[in-house]
């Protein structure tokens, strides 16, 4: 027994125990995980810190009815586009106008802003002019013949003709001494703002005996639009700001209805804006056409070919 016992070979069992190594390699994808999320959450802020206002309306109004939105259409058309691929109304539109660029809205910002402050300086200037009328003797007795008014192209200064107060003798354009005083005084106040002027002539609706082959309401309106402009200077408007003068003779009627009501003979003054000023001093664009492109040049040879 001792024999068979001596024969048997002896087994040494070794156990290998080995070290977790902080918890082994779960925590790599924890932390994988947890980068992942923080990723997401920074891109979450970013996109809505760049969003604009109606854009997240309309995210907004997915979420609360994805299938109304996403059955209700197709993509938008325009210049901007659907916030939400394959459906619906534009919802980046508001009130139903196109989503401009930033840079497009500062500059029509600025626009308005300068608009706004242009019109406060005329309203100042009419201001102006109205307070030293009812503080002048001499001019507030005339205060029914000065019209002042603030349009489109500006602030209009009109000096009209009463039935026995005219501004200038019959048929001339000779200024009467009050009409003088009037204009040197509006010159004084001009100089106050850089706008430009523009002065136009007008008289009632009676012709001259000779018609208009001859001296007309058409000079005669000239004339007088030109003898008020010297009388300015005179006041001391500066000469550089007149931009216009013309006559427009009785086609534009103060009152319509009595041709030959005496308030249809006034002179117009115009302080204008900065857009008026553009209107008549830029250019108006011209139509190039290329006469190489040929369906172009045989249109314009034979214009019967086009279709109507």
């Amino acid at each position: 027994m001792a024999d068979d016992l001596s024969q048997r070979p002896i087994v040494i069992k070794r156990i290998k125990k080995v070290a977790g190594g902080h918890h082994g390699g779960a925590w790599k994808i924890a932390y994988a995980d947890f980068v992942t999320a923080m990723m997401a959450f920074f891109l979450l802020m970013w996109l809505l810190g760049s969003s604009t206002k109606s854009q997240l309306e309309g995210v907004s109004e997915y979420f609360k009815t994805p299938l109304k939105v996403a059955l209700s259409g197709g993509s938008s058309v325009g210049e901007s586009s659907s916030l939400i691929k394959g459906g619906g109304t534009d919802l980046t539109r508001q009130q139903g106008q196109i989503q401009k660029s930033t840079v497009k809205d500062d500059q029509k910002a600025k626009k308005i802003i300068k608009e706004r402050a242009e019109l406060i300086k005329l309203e100042g200037l009419k201001k102006k002019i109205e307070d030293a009328i009812e503080a002048n003797p001499s001019l507030k007795k005339f205060a029914n013949q000065l019209l002042l008014d603030i349009t489109s192209d500006g602030l209009r200064i009109q000096i009209v003709d009463e039935q026995n107060r005219p501004m200038f003798a019959s048929g001339k354009a000779e200024l009467q001494p009050y009409t003088k005083t009037i204009l040197h005084e509006i010159g004084k106040m001009l100089n106050d703002v850089e706008n430009k002027i523009s002065l136009s002539g007008h008289t009632d609706g009676k012709p001259f005996p000779s018609g208009d082959k001859g001296y007309s309401n058409w000079e005669l309106s000239a004339d007088r639009a030109n003898a008020s402009r010297r009388e300015l200077i005179v006041g001391g408007m500066d000469a550089s700001k007149v931009l216009q003068v013309i006559g427009l003779s009785s086609a534009v009627l103060f009152d319509k209805d009595a041709p030959l009501n005496p308030i249809n003979r006034r002179i117009s003054i115009v302080v204008m804006n900065e857009r008026a000023e553009k209107s008549i001093t830029m250019d108006k664009n011209t139509l190039d056409i290329d006469m190489q492109d040929e369906p172009n040049k045989e249109l314009l040879q034979n214009p019967e070919n086009s279709a109507l």
